[in-house]
């Protein structure tokens, strides 16, 4: 009974195993072949998606381009994110509350988790900065204060 058991694992693993690698393409963009695009929620900052959809189930990954002196009000994601700094220099602080000069300076290199419903803000001083998000969807994006939504402003 026991052989068996692993002889139909086994069979079914292999079969299996297949079907989801077709489902991934192997993929490589250039950075020359970013579509870069306004993103809606922070106006002023460019997004592009490199894979998945952040709005539906499975991995996602997008990368944020934020000009010098941009503020990203507290707000929190429904999924968790890793974040990591591409380029420029990116400042992350927790809380409710957006407060300029109190978050931590990140280095093109540095990686933060955030997880899930974890109040943060953010910002960028002199420089363009580029940030690179990955995680699990589906994910959003939810102000602390909807009067700080900078659609609104």
């Amino acid at each position: 009974m026991r052989r068996m058991l692993l002889t139909v694992l086994t069979v079914l693993a292999v079969a299996v195993l297949p079907v989801q690698a077709q489902h991934m393409d192997h993929k490589i963009t250039a950075p020359d072949d970013l579509k870069w695009v306004d993103a809606a929620p922070l106006p002023g900052a460019k997004i592009v998606v490199l894979h998945g959809d952040p709005s539906k189930e499975g991995l996602f990954v997008y990368r944020f381009k934020f000009p010098a002196n941009f503020k990203v009000p507290a707000h929190y994601h429904k999924a968790s994110e890793s974040v990591t700094v591409v380029s420029g220099e990116f400042f992350l602080g927790t809380g409710e509350k957006f407060e300029l000069g109190a978050g931590k300076p990140m280095a093109p290199g540095a990686f933060a988790f955030i997880p899930p419903t974890h109040r943060h803000w953010a910002y960028t001083k002199d420089k363009e900065t580029v940030v690179q998000v990955h995680g699990v969807g589906p994910t959003d994006l939810t102000f602390v204060n909807p009067a700080e939504d900078p659609r609104k402003k």
